[in-house]
């Protein structure tokens, strides 16, 4: 199964204790998040420009970002549909999660996404901690030195965001991913980092034992498993909270599976 991540970066999440799970994913070779869209700003007041972004759940890498001037459920649903057909989303193994903004819970967007057998999962409303991926991944965008704090233009924005996705993807050493790029995780040559780091840690320790006090250094590896606020053992004793993963979590969306299996 392909886990994606969508939703809107300037908007509040879901994911406190009791409600229902989110999707998690362990293998580094299928799986991913989109992030669909966040506001940028502009030289004119109040008005915005609207940032789509595609992010991988597992290894943070992202498949595809678009810049408009618009914010809607065509251009979500044109995300979508290019972003599935370029990476050879076959049916029925993708899931999206993503949170409740216009866009993504629109009868046009939810109707495509049912066509292609994508399986749609959003957040609880009025909760805030739903998209900690996703607003991790804003974070670090609108974190940067060289952030512009207004575009000019959407030209102006695109180029920007072009150098920015570049050093993000191939450059960038994520913390949550043991210093891993997300290009490493995401194509797998990290197992090759780490055999390569590996040799140098043994290297270091065969020269110089007492510098390690703890024994033979170990290379570490991204997380095998990624999941979207996890019960703890400690909440399931307590609560009688089940691990199960529940999505999609729309009735509506809901409703139009099961009249589409009928």
């Amino acid at each position: 199964m392909i886990l994606w991540r969508a939703g809107c970066g300037e908007s509040r999440t879901s994911g406190s204790v009791g409600g229902l799970r989110k999707p998690g994913r362990g293998n580094p070779t299928k799986g991913a998040a989109v992030r669909p869209y966040s506001k940028l700003r502009t030289v004119r007041p109040s008005v915005y420009l609207t940032l789509y972004v595609v992010l991988d759940l597992f290894s943070r890498y992202v498949l595809a970002w678009m810049i408009s001037s618009k914010e809607n459920a065509a251009l979500a649903t044109q995300l979508m549909n290019e972003s599935a057909t370029r990476y050879r989303i076959a049916p029925g193994q993708l899931t999206i999660h993503q949170d409740r903004g216009a866009p993504m819970t629109a009868h046009r967007f939810v109707d495509q996404m049912l066509e292609l057998d994508i399986m749609l999962s959003h957040s609880r409303p009025r909760v805030s901690n739903d998209n900690p991926m996703s607003e991790a991944q804003f974070a670090t965008l609108k974190g940067q030195p060289d952030y512009p704090d207004r575009f000019a233009n959407v030209a102006h924005a695109r180029a920007w965001h072009e150098r920015y996705f570049d050093w993000y993807n191939f450059e960038h050493h994520h913390s949550g991913l043991a210093g891993y790029t997300p290009e490493q995780v995401f194509t797998g040559r990290h197992r090759q980092v780490i055999l390569t780091r590996q040799a140098a840690l043994d290297e270091n320790y065969r020269q110089h034992p007492e510098r390690f006090v703890k024994g033979p250094p170990q290379a570490k590896s991204p997380p095998a498993r990624v999941t979207i606020n996890p019960y703890t053992p400690e909440e399931l004793a307590e609560q009688g909270a089940s691990a199960a993963v529940n999505f999609p979590t729309m009735p509506a969306v809901r409703q139009k599976i099961t009249l589409t299996a009928k």
